[in-house]
């Protein structure tokens, strides 16, 4: 019976090997097969870490490569933002160099305008005070000319009393001398009309010549021409030296070759030598 037994239970432990052997097999087949699986899937994960790997690889060598170009494209732009400052700075150096300058020329001209202005009124003056000169000085000059032409009559006055003197002196002789006749001549000078003053009008052709004295007191100048050249009383003459206007000298009494005339305009004191013309 433990024989029995025993072969029972030997016979329940082959069985229960062989059925263990079975399903341990099959797990182990199945194993196998996972392992396999699993290699592979390794494998094909190797393969993509290896692909990944070097495509980080290459992603890190363009950021690199990238990375270089954007340090040296940075240097660059740093290089050009230095020379953007010092141009700025020297930019607006410049602009407050023209600022001072523009405030300069603006105060300049400010004062320009102003001394203009104070010269136009200077000039205004002047033009009115040689208006007002010119206007005296053709009272001054009619005046003048009534008086030469008073002296004029009283010359004229004065020979005609003189030759009734000697008319007179030759009656007394003939009274006192019965018996000698004197026959005397005049030395008077032929009797002239009153000087009237010439038209102060240009003629058609100048007449030129130069002064010969000056006589800046009584303010008169003599010029080298008179009547043999067509001068007459009244003309005027313009003084000038090189290209600059001297005055002008306006006739009073004119000789045969020489003329008297009294200072007008006048911007310099005339010298001897210097051309005067009726024509400018």
């Amino acid at each position: 019976m433990l024989l029995a037994f025993a072969s029972i239970f030997l016979c329940g432990i082959v069985v229960t090997y062989v059925a263990n052997a079975d399903s341990y097999k099959q797990k182990l087949d199945n194993l196998s097969t996972e392992k396999e699986s699993l290699n592979k899937k390794v494998k094909e994960l190797t393969k993509q870490i290896n692909e990944k790997t070097d495509q980080q690889k290459q992603t890190e060598e363009k950021l690199n490569s990238e990375i270089a170009s954007l340090n040296t494209s940075k240097n660059e732009l740093n290089i050009k933002l230095e020379n953007a400052e010092r141009e700025k700075t020297s930019l607006l150096s410049k602009v407050d160099s023209l600022t001072a300058v523009t405030k300069d020329f603006y105060q300049t001209n400010d004062k320009q305008a102003e001394l203009l202005k104070t010269t136009l009124a200077e000039l205004n003056k002047v033009q009115k005070e040689q208006a007002e000169n010119r206007t005296e000085l053709d009272k001054v000059l009619t005046n003048l000319n009534e008086k030469k032409n008073v002296i004029d009559l009283l010359e004229e006055e004065k020979r005609g009393l003189m030759e009734q003197k000697v008319q007179l002196q030759d009656k007394i002789d003939m009274m006192l001398n019965p018996g000698r006749r004197t026959a005397k001549t005049s030395s008077l000078t032929p009797k002239k009309a009153p000087v009237q003053p010439a038209p102060t009008t240009g003629l058609d052709v100048a007449v030129q010549g130069t002064v010969t004295a000056v006589d800046l007191k009584n303010s008169m100048a003599s010029v080298s021409v008179g009547k043999n050249e067509g001068v007459k009383e009244g003309m005027k003459f313009h003084v000038t030296r090189g290209d600059e206007f001297i005055c002008d000298i306006q006739i009073i009494d004119v000789e045969a070759g020489e003329a008297i005339g009294v200072l007008e305009l006048v911007q310099k004191q005339p010298q001897v030598g210097d051309i005067v013309t009726t024509n400018l």
